[in-house]
């Protein structure tokens, strides 16, 4: 049976993004080695267990996902260098950034036969505009391009990470790419769901990491500007503020409550709940690989809110299941809120076509096959 390590810079979140994926490779055969920084302590056992009842190991990674203390980057490459000499792996699929500047060349120099990327999105050092993203970004371009010499293939989710990474050279000439829907979505999890929000009070929802290039502050603004007209409607905001340069102030988030221009809702681990209220989900992000929390919200079938950015329009087409907004432009992302809160019908339509596409395109089981496939590991089932 191939054995297949999966490396990740997310503890807390290799659930949600990659339990599905985990689930498919252990069906079809495959010994699955899932290593992840640990995950905040009031959710390590939680997450564990559901690791193990997928069918694989989870393994805890000296990784720290933002830091750039060069100890710990250290121990990190020697972590990796001394875990793939003493197992023996068939595949490595790494994701997210530090996974794969530290995996990808130590399994590698290990001997393992396929060595993979999955790039799942550019952040702060590829759009931040100040002098530290400029500096993470020029450190980041010369870590990936070293990482991605070690690769076999490399998976991207949006057509505009890999136009990018071609065109700063970051690419190998002779390297295998794969494009692939996002991270999928359990349509069976997240299951479709009637509108039962208030006509008169709709429900705008944002789920997201609290961070400026997520549009947070937009969000916020936008809410204002709403309410102004249509004091009924209201603005739901789920996420928590985390170590990335890119969050946002706690001060603003606390004036946001303060004065009701949210309603927040902090962490939510399970957040059907939330969806299945929410009448729009918005996600008014600067970039992404594909978002995953807007992939759950068109499975639950709901009118999406994005912005015309790598990633967020591979979600929307403009006018069928949701409309598409300029980035950092908080009126047009009010307009847009507005628009909808004043057709019903729109809305219901806009829910009805996300779904659609969610079952058709972005389904979990649709993108495991192309993975698995890919990695030459298709095995019993997929």
């Amino acid at each position: 049976m191939p054995r297949v390590a999966l490396i990740g810079g997310f503890g807390d979140l290799v659930v949600k993004f990659r339990g599905p994926l985990i689930a498919d490779l252990v069906a079809a055969g495959h010994v699955v080695t899932v290593c992840v920084p640990q995950a905040d302590p009031a959710l390590r056992s939680g997450i564990a267990q559901q690791v193990r009842e997928l069918g694989a190991e989870l393994v805890d990674v000296p990784l720290d996902r933002t830091g750039t203390n060069p100890l710990r980057e250290w121990r990190a490459t020697r972590f990796f260098h001394d875990f793939f000499r003493g197992r023996r792996f068939d595949v490595v699929l790494a994701y997210n950034p530090k996974p794969i500047f530290h995996a990808l060349p130590a399994a590698k120099r290990a001997g393992v036969p396929l060595v993979a990327a999955m790039v799942t999105g550019l952040g702060f050092a590829f759009i931040g505009g100040s002098w530290k993203a400029r500096a993470l970004g020029a450190l980041a371009r010369w870590l990936y391009r070293r990482a991605l010499r070690s690769a076999d293939v490399v998976f991207f989710q949006n057509p505009d990470d890999r136009a990018m990474f071609a065109q700063l050279g970051l690419l190998p000439p002779a390297i295998r790419i794969e494009m692939i829907a996002g991270s999928g979505v359990d349509t069976n999890r997240f299951a479709a769901q009637p509108l039962v929000t208030d006509p008169a009070a709709p429900i705008f929802l944002m789920i997201a990491r609290l961070l400026k290039d997520k549009g947070a502050v937009e969000f916020a603004e936008a809410a204002k500007i709403v309410r102004r007209s249509l004091p009924g409607a209201r603005f739901r905001l789920l996420g928590w503020i985390d170590s990335n340069p890119a969050a946002i102030a706690q001060r603003d988030l606390d004036r946001w409550i303060h004065d009701g221009t949210v309603e927040y809702a902090g962490r939510v681990d399970d957040v059907r709940g939330e969806l299945a209220q929410a009448s729009v989900f918005v996600l008014p992000s600067y970039r992404e690989g594909t978002p995953k929390s807007v992939l759950e919200a068109m499975s639950v079938g709901r009118a999406i809110v994005t912005t015309d950015a790598p990633g967020c329009r591979e979600t929307v087409i403009d006018g069928e299941n949701g409309l598409l907004v300029p980035v950092r432009d908080a009126q047009a992302l009010a307009r847009a809120c507005e628009q909808l809160a004043r057709d019903p019908a729109m809305v219901v339509r806009f829910g009805r076509r996300s779904r659609e596409l969610a079952e058709t395109r972005f389904a979990s089981t649709l993108v495991n096959r192309r993975i698995i496939a890919a990695l030459g590991i298709a095995g019993r089932s997929t």
